[in-house]
């Protein structure tokens, strides 16, 4: 029987593929390891804009150190665009050498690597700046070569609705490598989503700043609303002072003078100096205009300062106010005008909603309580009111949408806002004859 041998070109071609197995895998784990990287990347900055969404900076040194590392770059450099040029936010091993030049507050070269970049929108790779005759008549771009030893640049624009390029990524070596293809496309898709991230953080900053303007305008709006009680408190003080004036004036005009009456009388008018200026402080406090705070608050104080200027308007309307606010709690942290301002909206709101009332009392309750297994307080208002329907239990709290005629409905949608940012959350129920709004607020930690 002939024995069968294998053909040599079936063996050589078998050897040919075996060979090409192991390089094609050892590509794929290469690419898969690009891969893994880019994601990586992309993580750090979305964890960094979600743990420090207020804070640009951590944003843009995280943006420039993965952009950096992904291609390992020796030196890497962030420029936000501004209407005179670039301006530097972030870099990563910058040549001290060459610093000062190139950290200038803003920079703009009209025929530099930049103004380039700039004007193509599209990345601007230099291979070997060594051999960029142009670029080398600029002193900027000479330094870098010179000073900071830089050899290979790659400019990759930060473009939205590519269209405006709002910054650049540059990152650089110290030797002749030019960057691949590969290195290039992973920078450029990086520099995109990373745009994306900033963009969407911006206008996040931007919603935030709308929504302290207005919940500023509400404040205002109803503190004009309170005007004639206010006017009253202040009234009571000073009538008390020029009384106390006039009988320091008599008992001075006596002969001999009673200088422990005009004492007395002195000390009252003190008393009711700063009892008037206390109000023109709290006043003050709810109508101005600034950023939110974070401090310790108590809770139970900032509602008497609110009662004491909503309780001629509540007589007024024959609304009896009752508190139960439980002793000794807890400070909670936060912003105390902004908790002033959601306790005075609902406050108002629940003396508007008993104004309708034509039978029974007219009774706002106010109450503060520490929540069961939990470390929060809350906070309730109940009136006495027609109650709401089910139905608008919910949708009183979406912007615009008022159960009053003539409301604007955003004063509850603020408070809801307001609440929320503070940790806490927001909402109404219906009883007989009544609506109670309810919040909760964490309580202060112990460390």
């Amino acid at each position: 029987m002939k024995q069968l041998r294998p053909n040599k070109k079936s063996i050589q071609g078998s050897k040919g593929h075996r060979s090409r197995v192991p390089a094609r895998a050892e590509l794929l784990q290469k690419e898969l390891t690009e891969v893994v990287r880019h994601r990586t990347a992309i993580s750090e900055v979305l964890r960094v804009i979600a743990s420090s969404p207020h804070d640009w900076q951590p944003i843009f040194d995280t943006i420039i150190q993965s952009a950096t590392r992904l291609c390992r770059a020796t030196y890497g450099n962030l420029r936000l665009a501004e209407a005179p040029g670039f301006r530097m936010v972030a870099e990563v091993s910058y040549p001290s050498s060459v610093a000062e030049r190139w950290r200038q507050p803003i920079f703009n070269i009209p025929h530099g690597p930049l103004a380039h970049m700039a004007a193509r929108k599209s990345p601007l790779h230099i291979p070997d700046l060594a051999v960029e005759r142009d670029y080398l008549k600029i002193p900027a771009v000479a330094d870098l070569l010179k000073l900071g030893r830089i050899r290979t640049m790659l400019i990759v624009p930060m473009l939205m609705s590519k269209a405006t390029v709002i910054g650049a990524i540059t990152v650089s070596k110290t030797r002749v490598q030019p960057f691949t293809k590969k290195e290039i496309e992973m920078v450029t898709d990086f520099a995109a989503q990373a745009t994306i991230a900033l963009e969407a953080t911006r206008r996040e900053r931007q919603l935030r700043e709308l929504q302290t303007a207005l919940a500023h305008v509400n404040r205002v709006t109803t503190m004009g609303q309170l005007a004639a009680s206010i006017a009253h408190e202040l009234k009571q003080p000073l009538a008390a002072m020029m009384i106390n004036g006039n009988t320091s004036l008599r008992w001075l005009a006596k002969d001999p003078p009673e200088l422990d009456e005009v004492r007395q009388s002195v000390e009252l008018m003190i008393k009711d100096g700063n009892r008037a200026a206390a109000v023109i402080e709290r006043i003050h406090g709810l109508v101005k205009k600034s950023a939110p705070r974070t401090d310790a608050v108590d809770i139970n104080d900032a509602i008497r300062e609110v009662i004491s200027l909503i309780h001629n308007e509540a007589t007024k309307d024959s609304v009896v106010i009752k508190t139960q606010l439980t002793k000794n709690m807890a400070h909670i942290r936060g912003d105390r005008v902004q908790l002033q301002q959601v306790i005075l909206n609902l406050i108002v709101n629940a003396i508007e909603a008993m104004n309708n009332v034509s039978q029974g009392s007219r009774e706002l309750d106010i109450s503060t309580t520490k929540e069961t297994n939990s470390e929060h307080v809350m906070v309730a208002v109940r009136d006495t009111g027609r109650g709401l329907k089910p139905e608008n239990l919910n949708r009183i709290f979406e912007p615009f949408y008022t159960t009053k005629s003539d409301g604007m409905g955003m004063g509850l949608s603020i408070c809801r806002y307001i609440i929320e940012e503070h940790g806490g959350r927001l909402w109404a129920t219906g009883k007989d004859g009544g609506t109670v709004f309810q919040f909760t607020i964490p309580l202060e930690s112990a460390d």
